[in-house]
């Protein structure tokens, strides 16, 4: 003998008479009874934030490698960077006074308090652009780091060096004048949402920062050689060498700005705000449109 199957029964719960009020037969329009009132202050409701990327609001876990994370690096870095180069400006000013001071001196003696103020620019600048320099390199390399990572997110592929032959490339002389150089246009190879396959082809501000920053590092090593020299002119003309070093570091910081503000915008999506409405001003060469043959009803003659 089979078992019996369990018999389905349906359970349909009905509310007992006079649970509920009888609808009034007369229709009572309804009256406005003020805004609504809350015994305690509401908890719900959207933070009083500016719109922002998820990861960014309190409470979430935020991303080692966000677009939110370059931006903020990226600002960080930048005014570093033009920090450095008022700074580099400054030693520039300092090493002109100096040789115009040197300059004076063939006609007669000079003050003891000028020289004294001379000298404490000098080494004060000098002091103060090497720390900027120091920082700046640090910030922008995590910057660099950062900016390739999350590019390398939104593309869908790679940088073709990893972060240490980057490293590496920025270390050994020689070779730090075409590496970074050469990254930076990977980078903006990436950011600019070109395919993998081609060629990445720098644009004038990557090419301006890569000649700057070139001409800066021959130029350190001119300076450190003409230092071996001890002619009195050849001290001068130092001089001379420590100003022009310095007002292209200044190029290369400011530069460096401009192309980690470029390639940081390119990563950030397009704020619809920004965009420039387009409108048709004229049509040239364009056929007349056809006349209608008979008017529509209503129309003006």
């Amino acid at each position: 003998m089979q078992p019996l199957q369990p018999m389905r029964v349906d359970w349909v719960a009905t509310p007992p008479p006079g649970a509920y009020p009888q609808p009034s037969h007369r229709s009572q329009r309804p009256s406005y009874g003020g805004p609504p009132n809350y015994p305690v202050p509401p908890r719900w409701g959207f933070p009083l934030l500016a719109w922002r990327w998820p990861t960014a609001v309190p409470g979430t876990v935020e991303q080692a490698d966000s677009v939110d994370g370059v931006r903020r690096l990226g600002r960080t870095a930048q005014n570093a960077l033009w920090l450095l180069a008022a700074v580099a400006v400054w030693a520039a000013c300092s090493e002109i006074w100096r040789y115009v001071l040197v300059a004076l001196s063939r006609f007669g003696a000079l003050s003891a308090g000028v020289v004294s103020t001379s000298d404490a620019m000098v080494v004060a600048s000098s002091a103060v652009t090497i720390t900027g320099c120091f920082l700046a390199l640090i910030l922008s390399m995590l910057w660099v780091r950062r900016a390739r990572n999350v590019a390398a997110t939104l593309v869908g592929y790679g940088p073709s060096r990893p972060d240490r032959d980057v490293l590496i490339g920025l270390i050994v002389p020689g070779v730090n004048l075409v590496v970074p150089g050469s990254v930076l246009a990977e980078l903006e190879h990436a950011v600019a949402r070109r395919p993998a396959g081609e060629r990445p082809t720098p644009s004038k501000l990557l090419r301006w920062w890569w000649g700057f920053w070139a001409g800066s590092g021959l130029m350190v090593v001119v300076v450190v050689l003409w230092s071996f020299r001890s002619s009195t002119q050849a001290l001068a003309d130092g001089v001379l060498l420590h100003a022009f070093a310095d007002l292209l570091l200044a190029g290369v910081a400011v530069t460096s700005a401009l192309v980690v503000r470029r390639i940081t915008t390119l990563l950030l999506p397009v704020d619809a705000a920004s965009v420039r409405l387009m409108r048709v001003v004229e049509v040239k060469d364009a056929p007349q449109p056809p006349l209608r043959s008979v008017r529509a009803s209503g129309s003006p003659r």
